[in-house]
């Protein structure tokens, strides 16, 4: 019988969340996906874990099953807010192939370069998309026409570019070919022209 009442609690968490998502993106401003998603993840685990402790029929449980239960449901939350609007929202993969749909099925290799680089910085506002999520996180600041890393996104840069180098495949395949390039891919470009703010 508990199962049976963990799963009819789990599904209302469920319809709960997507119900709270939905009205969230249709009708609320949103300012970053992964946030807007995480605060009705938030909400919906408040609302069923009230309903949960309070309701008599929920009484089965004992207050560490109820918690357990909680728990679950949040990160039940956390997994589908990144693995679904978030990487929807910012995945390269994905729009490949909305890309490739778009063009009837097929397109090129030797056009993918272009496509990049003219079509999809445009067509998903890439630059305002990303800076807006960086500002909002407070990892980057703008002031009189230039963006500055704070204390906060250097730190997180360094950590990112520790990772990278030391935690990353070093034989990674890449069209037909296993190489180390990812692990320091900044090490291989060099800036096209002098983009530095003025007090750097």
């Amino acid at each position: 019988m508990k199962w049976l009442k963990a799963v009819l609690a789990s599904t209302l968490y469920l319809v709960v969340l997507i119900t709270l998502y939905w009205l969230h993106v249709r009708f609320a401003r949103v300012d970053v996906v992964f946030y807007s998603a995480l605060e009705d993840v938030l909400a919906a685990t408040v609302f069923v874990a009230v309903l949960l402790f309070v309701l008599r029929s929920f009484n089965i449980f004992t207050v560490f099953e109820k918690t357990q239960l909680v728990v679950i449901w949040a990160l039940m939350g956390y997994a589908l807010a990144i693995s679904v609007p978030t990487v929807l929202d910012r995945s390269l993969s994905f729009y490949i192939l909305e890309k490739l749909q778009q063009r009837g099925g097929g397109i090129l290799y030797s056009a993918f370069e272009t496509v990049f680089t003219q079509e999809y910085a445009k067509e998903h506002h890439l630059v305002d998309v990303r800076l807006t999520e960086q500002l909002k996180s407070g990892t980057v600041v703008m002031r009189d026409g230039c963006v500055m890393l704070t204390p906060k996104g250097d730190s997180l840069a360094r950590f990112s570019r520790w990772f990278r180098k030391n935690l990353l495949p070093r034989q990674r395949l890449l069209m037909g070919q296993y190489s180390d390039v990812l692990i320091d891919p900044l090490s291989h470009s060099a800036p096209t022209s002098d983009d530095r703010c003025p007090d750097k």
